[in-house]
C-alpha cells in the first residue's frame, strides 16, 4: 500500500507537518522525529516484516516509521501518549487502511487483550518502534514479561544502551540489562544511526537493535522475579565482589562470607569473581541454587 504524498520522514514534509499543527517538542516525552527515509525502510527490512505480520509500534510521533510498516505489514497498531498528535496521526496516515492509532502509555497496557482486540491472531506479532531514551529500558523489560506471541523487537534507542542489550560478558557494557534481555532473546546491534538524523537534534547517537524470542531459553530459570533479583543485584555494586553482592542479596542473617564462599565453589565460581565475569547461564544457574537452598 502506498501513499500518495511524499514519505512522511522527508525533511520538507516533517517541517511542513509541523508547521500546519504548530506543534513543538516534548522533552519530557523524549520526543525526536525521525527525517531519513531510507534508514525507516532499513529498519523495517532489519525486522523482516511482510504480509505475514502484525505489527505494534510505541510512539509512533508523525507516523514516519508508521507509514514505512504499513507498506509491508498487514496490520499496524501504534500506541501514543500524546494527545497533541491523534489528530496529526488520522491526516498523514489517513491514506493506509492497516493502521490503527490508540491514545495508550504502553507500560499501562493490557497488551494481551489490546492484541486480541487489535490483530486476528493468524499473523506473526512483531513490535517496532523508535523508544524515547529515558524510558527505554522499562519498556523493553515490560515487553519481555507479558504473556504475548511476540517474535521479534527492533528498536531504535541511544547507542549506549544499545550497546548493553547486545554486550557480551566481561565488557564494560555488559550488565543486568543484557543478561535479563539476553536469557529471552538474541540480541544484535543492527545499525548505527548518526544524531543529525532526527530533529531536534539529540546530543547522543542512536542505535536499531533487534531481538529475536528464543524458541527455547538458554537453560531455564525456576522464577522469573527471583532472577531478575538476583541479576539486579549481583551488578548493583559493580566494583563488589560476588561473594559481596550474593551476601548484599540474601542478607547476612541466611549466609554468611564463608558460607557464600562455599556455596560458590560448589558452582565452580569464586567469590572474589566480579558479576561481569558471569554468563547468562551461570546466573540461571545462581539462581535457581540460591532458591533450592532456600534463602531466597
Amino acid at each position: 500500500m502506498e501513499s500518495r504524498h511524499p514519505a512522511i520522514a522527508s525533511p520538507t514534509r516533517t517541517k511542513a507537518i509541523m508547521t500546519a499543527y504548530g506543534l513543538n517538542f516534548k522533552k519530557s516525552l523524549g520526543q525526536n522525529f525521525l527525517t531519513n527515509e531510507t534508514l525507516l525502510q532499513q529498519m523495517v527490512a532489519v525486522a523482516e516484516i511482510s504480509l505475514a505480520d502484525d505489527v505494534i509500534e510505541i510512539g509512533p510521533g508523525i507516523g514516519a516509521l508508521t507509514e514505512q510498516l504499513a507498506q509491508k505489514a498487514h496490520q499496524v497498531t501504534a500506541l501514543e501518549v500524546d494527545q497533541r498528535l491523534l489528530p496529526v496521526l488520522a491526516e498523514t496516515l489517513a491514506d493506509y487502511s492497516n493502521i490503527k492509532v490508540i491514545e495508550q502509555d504502553v507500560l499501562k497496557a493490557d497488551l494481551p487483550a489490546l492484541i486480541a482486540d487489535s490483530f486476528d491472531g493468524q499473523h506473526q506479532l512483531k513490535v517496532v518502534a523508535n523508544l524515547p531514551y529515558y524510558i527505554t529500558s522499562p519498556i523493553i523489560k515490560f515487553l519481555l514479561q507479558q504473556p504475548i506471541p511476540l517474535k521479534t523487537m527492533v528498536v531504535m534507542m541511544q547507542k549506549e544502551v544499545a550497546e548493553r542489550l547486545s554486550a557480551v560478558p566481561k565488557t564494560k557494557a555488559y550488565g543486568a540489562l543484557s543478561v535479563l534481555v539476553q536469557y529471552q532473546c538474541q540480541a544484535e546491534l543492527a545499525i548505527t544511526v548518526p544524531k543529525s538524523f532526527f530533529i531536534p537534534q539529540p546530543q547522543v547517537d542512536s542505535a536499531i537493535v533487534k531481538l529475536v524470542k528464543r524458541e527455547e531459553v538458554i537453560s531455564p530459570v525456576n522464577s522469573w522475579p527471583l532472577f531478575v533479583k538476583v541479576v539486579q543485584g549481583c551488578f548493583a555494586h559493580r566494583r563488589k565482589n560476588l561473594g559481596n553482592n550474593l551476601l548484599s542479596i540474601v542478607g547476612k542473617q541466611k549466609m554468611n562470607k564463608e558460607q557464600a564462599a562455599e556455596f560458590l565453589a560448589e558452582m565452580k565460581l569464586s567469590a572474589r569473581m566480579r558479576a561481569e565475569e558471569l554468563t547468562v547461564g551461570q546466573f540461571v544457574e545462581l539462581t535457581n541454587q540460591l532458591q533450592i537452598k532456600g534463602v531466597l
